[in-house]
């Protein structure tokens, strides 16, 4: 029975070595994975833009890395998610240089479908979280996270539709001069129509007219849109507006006149 205790005794007390030795081993090889951060491509193409970086991670360390994961999420300034990514990399094995490609891609399309279309209109700024996560020589679990903001430009910014100027036109009709523009803060070039119908207190459309569009980058648009009316309607009270564009259709923005 002694013997048998004794053995226990010996057994535990290499088992706590072994595991003492690991942790040590563990931490100081956890301490050799050095990651190193390539240049950041950006592109656009359909509305979408997307953010490439290259990492290079070495494990220098004297175990495995495995299920190596990186996730972002996009949010707005309300919480709620625009676009999410992961990248994947099932083992990085010791003594490796492994490089990973993380992208996140942020759509247009995707902030109208998600209904969240205050971004057409108002610059703001993102929110992203970044989880990275591994298992360390199979056994150890490490996640480590970060938040951090990006500036979000507005590809309708600044929209505004002037005061009607009403002028006969001929017998039965008459003329509104509406001016009409925006800022096209995002990053794609903006082309398209606006088509603009105007209503009247009868909630009665009186006339439209559309006009296109083509607005580089970080640059303004003004025109002016001219809609003809019978005489016989009623005051007019509001105008809607319907966008249609390669990236997103949207419409009615509804603006009061008046």
């Amino acid at each position: 029975m002694r013997q048998t205790v004794r053995a226990l005794g010996w057994a535990t007390a290499i088992l706590w070595i072994i595991l003492l030795l690991f942790t040590v081993t563990a931490a100081y090889s956890a301490l050799q994975i050095v990651p190193r951060f390539g240049e950041l491509d950006a592109s656009a193409s359909g509305g979408t833009l997307t953010a490439s970086m290259p990492i290079v991670i070495y494990n220098g360390g004297f175990y495995d890395i495995s299920k190596f994961n990186i996730t972002t999420q996009i949010v707005d300034n309300q919480g709620s998610a625009i676009a999410t990514s992961s990248t994947f990399v099932p083992l990085i094995p010791q003594g490796v240089n492994t490089t990973v490609t993380h992208k996140v891609s942020l759509s247009i399309e995707q902030a109208v479908a998600k209904n969240l279309t205050h971004l057409l209109f108002n610059d703001s700024d993102l929110g992203v979280e970044a989880l990275v996560g591994l298992t360390y020589a199979r056994v150890v679990p490490i996640e480590i996270g970060a938040n951090f903001t990006m500036p979000w430009g507005a590809p309708l910014a600044n929209l505004t539709l002037g005061g009607l100027s009403v002028t006969p036109y001929n017998a039965t009709h008459v003329r509104f001069t509406i001016p009409f523009g925006f800022e096209n803060h995002s990053f794609v070039e903006m082309n398209g129509t606006a088509r603009i119908e105007l209503v009247d207190n009868l909630n009665r459309v009186a006339g439209s007219n559309a006009t296109g569009f083509d607005v580089p980058p970080d640059s303004p648009f003004h025109t002016d849109v001219q809609v003809f009316v019978p005489n016989d309607r009623a005051t007019i009270r509001q105008a809607r507006l319907f966008f249609t564009t390669p990236f997103f259709t949207y419409g009615p923005l509804v603006i009061a006149l008046g």
